[in-house]
């Protein structure tokens, strides 16, 4: 842990200078955090899809603090800047619930990001851990405190897996007193949930580290062990499911399953083929409802397969995004590529039989009551992820799969601020709430993808009009291109 703390340390002191460097509290041209008076919009609530017509909206500071018509509002603050939003439409700002922000090599690269996430509306994220972690929990606080210009950062900081995991910068344990002492070290950096991954760590283990977790109160979410029932995790309290992939297992007998790979019969990739091959949708509806009744949150993280899946459809060279990430950050992207390169016509079809499958029990899974937080998986390991931009990319899917825009919505707004505990202040357009609002150009209850056509953001009480947004993204690609110029890897 010493070596890990360290290293992170020295990572944290070098990115300090560069943001003291390179980057203000807020970027672009804005309006000042004192009383901004919005009016002639129509206000969203994203519990019911009800419309508050014709509405304004008072912001003094960072806070919403009143909602009435604007006659009402405009004789009683007359000093307020007024801003005329010509009949669009308000939403609370946007939650990424599964983001990545990570490589030790790609410090000035997430930090150019963060911009763009407030670009494409995205106020808050949540990171599920990465070699970063420690700088993440540092950058966390920086942007509370206003000191750099950010999405809001819910984090796991480090997430616990098994001796010898693939992936860097884990917490690796290998019994329980290694599991006592990770979780004090977690505790220790005031982390926001616990993450658990699978890649080494037995069930076993995975289990006594959910309930060790939850004893600490914390919400504790991840992967799911191919040798551990999901029930059994359900059972312990693990709060959310990082990837819908694995609810697929609910639509056979996964017990016998798991006991046919724990006893050598079935090896990991026949198990997870006799998932799919034996599923049952009705099965699986019943499981859905199961875990919705021991509220057990679904991340399903679907903009990654499907663009995996249909490479052979689109490669993505030609995308636009790719200019506001470094080479560097792209080069990241080519190993899952390369993973899938040498797969046979049948296995593409398979990959793209498994998405669509998964795809389809979204509605489903809404049905059945569990709550569903979108989440994109964005991260330099993940091909094509971009980090704003997809998690509108997956809420289309979403829309696709036939789930209902007011659902997507609460998937991306009030369902994360609920998970994380913090409705209270966050995630609705309501008065004394926090003033995170994307403003949009059409009604996203008829077309979800209307979320992409954004008329201003406010962030944490700032107003951002389109140019602004704009500007980020400028910035955004220039600082690449400075990277990429700097640099001779």
């Amino acid at each position: 842990m010493s070596n890990l703390f360290t290293r992170n340390r020295t990572i944290l002191l070098v990115a300090i200078v560069i943001l003291l460097s390179s980057f203000s509290p807020n970027p672009g041209t804005s309006l000042p955090p004192d009383p901004i008076l919005i009016y002639n919009v129509n206000i969203i609530d994203v519990t019911n899809g009800k419309i508050a017509s014709n509405k304004a909206i008072l912001i003094n500071n960072n806070r919403i603090t009143a909602i009435s018509d604007y006659s009402t509002l405009q004789s009683k603050n007359k000093q307020a800047r007024k801003i005329d939003a010509g009949g669009r439409y308000a939403i609370p700002g946007l939650w990424d619930m599964h983001v990545h922000i990570e490589g030790a090599n790609l410090v000035e690269d997430n930090i150019a990001l963060f911009p763009v996430y407030i670009a494409y509306g995205v106020t808050t994220v949540r990171d599920a851990a990465s070699d970063l972690g420690v700088q993440v929990l540092a950058w966390r606080d920086q942007i509370n405190r206003g000191e750099i210009f950010g999405p809001r950062i819910y984090t796991a900081g480090i997430k616990l897996e098994g001796i010898n995991s693939i992936w860097k910068g884990d917490m690796e344990i290998a019994n329980e007193q290694d599991l006592k002492e990770k979780l004090d070290s977690l505790i220790a950096y005031k982390v926001d949930f616990i993450k658990i991954t699978e890649n080494t760590l037995s069930g076993d283990l995975f289990l006594k580290a959910v309930i060790a977790s939850k004893k600490a109160g914390f919400k504790v979410t991840g992967h799911v062990p191919i040798d551990l029932p999901i029930n059994d995790l359900a059972n312990a309290g693990f709060s959310g499911i990082e990837h819908a992939s694995y609810l697929v297992r609910l639509g056979s007998d996964e017990q016998t399953t798991v006991s046919e790979f724990k006893s050598g019969k079935l090896s990991r990739a026949d198990a997870n083929r006799q998932y799919y091959e034996k599923f049952d949708q009705q099965k699986a509806i019943q499981g859905y409802a199961e875990l919705a009744k021991k509220n057990v949150a679904i991340c399903p993280t679907m903009i990654g397969s499907r663009q995996l899946a249909y490479l052979d459809v689109d490669n993505h060279l030609q995308d636009e995004y790719l200019q506001y990430l470094t080479k560097r950050f792209k080069a990241n992207y080519s190993w899952r590529i390369q993973r899938q390169a040498g797969e046979t016509k049948e296995q593409i079809q398979q990959r793209k039989n498994n998405y669509e499958l998964i795809a389809k029990q979204l509605p489903l899974i809404q049905n059945s009551g569990m709550v569903i937080l979108a989440g994109t998986d964005a991260a330099a390991l993940n091909s094509f992820i971009y980090p704003g931009l997809a998690l509108h990319q997956e809420m289309e899917i979403f829309q696709k799969a036939g789930m209902t825009p007011l659902a997507i919505l609460q998937s991306a707004t009030i369902n994360g601020a609920k998970f994380m505990g913090v409705s209270d202040s966050l995630a609705t357009i309501t008065s004394g709430k926090i003033a995170d609002i994307v403003l949009l150009n059409e009604n996203p209850l008829t077309n979800i993808s209307a979320t992409k056509n954004i008329f201003a953001v406010i962030k944490n009480g700032v107003y951002y009009d389109r140019a602004s947004l704009d500007a980020f993204l400028e910035t955004a690609k220039k600082k690449a291109t400075e990277l990429d110029a700097s640099r001779t890897d």
